[in-house]
């Protein structure tokens, strides 16, 4: 390591440009990741962020809840089956609001959400960070998400469901919580079946109809869920992720692009390595003369990477943090710590395999062939 660190400092000019071009691929993964999760997160934040365990859908549904219809009787049937400690029923419905009772130039225009039903008091109603939470007693009091702050909306307003005319009130914001690429408006159960199913037939005859139901608990025997209810199917956090129209196909755009640049990454450190390890022939040479191992040798490269590396992946997740702070507030970016953990450490680990490529250029020096070349 003293070796390495000395070299970096009396070749600093020349690895400076590689530890520049090091920050600079850092920098646009953790920006794609940051990209990458914001886009997720404004399909599925209400459900990724949730303390989901198990989900329970319509059979054949898809696990979609826009294609599941169940009786509110399967929370009380799952919560009788081992394992399960909490079940929380969930129901959805796209929608636009406007402030105010009337459309015009004073309450602006219409804003598309999505209608998230839920009971008051189960594990899916969001912590609010401003205004207080839902209440059985109030079922025209409603959580929206912040963004919808940007567009002027704010606590104690008045909103009007377009097409049905009933109107809400904003009891409280809550963080971070959208689906299907829109902002989430949590209501109590009664009030979405109240609008989603007014039109006679719409419930296909069942009695407090819900689109599916969540589950917490330790080891939840699925096979048990789906033989003890009919005509339902489960799946996990990520299955039901999937099982959002668009997710899949979001997130595997951005991890293919990813991945791809993090292959490109390694493959350009490695042939920078490999480059200056051949011009450094007659330095191995004169060190193998004096005694100097091919491990010794090996080693100090192998430190130069990592020194070198390690650095420039902390600049550039420095530099996306500070990008953080000007990028504009309505652009979906959301850097999670894990990833950033996550992707230091797959750039740090593919630099150093990158590196191993000039290990064979080293063992075969001939320190008589390299002393002949130093002029």
């Amino acid at each position: 390591m003293f070796l390495a660190r000395k070299e970096l400092w009396f070749s600093k000019k020349r690895f400076f440009l590689i530890g520049f071009i090091i920050v600079l691929i850092t920098w646009l993964v953790f920006v794609l990741s940051g990209l990458g999760n914001g886009l997720s997160d404004l399909g599925t934040a209400v459900i990724r962020y949730s303390d989901l365990d198990v989900a329970i859908f319509e059979k054949d549904s898809e696990l979609t809840l826009g294609k599941s219809t169940l009786p509110e009787s399967v929370v009380a049937e799952a919560l009788e089956v081992e394992g399960v400690e909490e079940a929380a029923s969930i129901a959805t419905a796209a929608g636009a609001i406007y402030r105010g009772v009337n459309v015009d130039e004073e309450t602006g225009k219409k804003t598309a959400v999505l209608f998230v039903g839920i009971e008051s008091g189960s594990f899916m109603e969001p912590k609010t960070i401003s205004g207080e939470n839902l209440n059985e007693a109030e079922p025209n009091r409603v959580l929206v998400d912040e963004s919808l702050m940007r567009e002027g909306f704010k606590l104690n307003d008045k909103i009007t469901l377009n097409g049905v005319g009933t109107e809400y009130t904003i009891g409280g914001f809550v963080s971070n919580k959208t689906l299907n690429h829109m902002p989430a408006i949590f209501v109590t159960m009664d009030t979405l079946r109240g609008f989603k199913y007014m039109v006679p037939g719409s419930d296909m005859g069942i009695e407090k109809p819900i689109s599916a139901v969540f589950l917490k608990g330790n080891n939840i025997d699925t096979e048990e869920l789906t033989a003890a209810i009919d005509g339902i199917e489960t799946g996990s956090i990520k299955e039901t992720l999937n099982g959002i129209p668009g997710y899949s196909a979001e997130s595997g755009t951005i991890n293919l692009m990813l991945w791809l640049l993090i292959f490109i990454s390694a493959f350009v450190i490695a042939v920078f390595f490999y480059v200056l390890t051949t011009q450094k022939v007659n330095q191995f040479g004169v060190m193998k003369a004096i005694g100097a191992s091919n491990g010794f040798i090996i080693k100090s490269v192998v430190s130069e990477v990592f020194l070198l590396s390690g650095i420039s992946i902390l600049i550039g997740v420095g530099l996306t943090y500070l990008m953080t702070l000007v990028l504009p507030e309505d652009m979906p970016f959301t850097l999670l710590p894990n990833m950033v953990m996550l992707y230091g450490v797959i750039l740090l680990a593919t630099s150093l395999i990158g590196s191993l490529f000039s290990i064979r250029s080293i063992i075969k020096i001939d320190p008589i062939t390299a002393l002949g070349r130093v002029e």
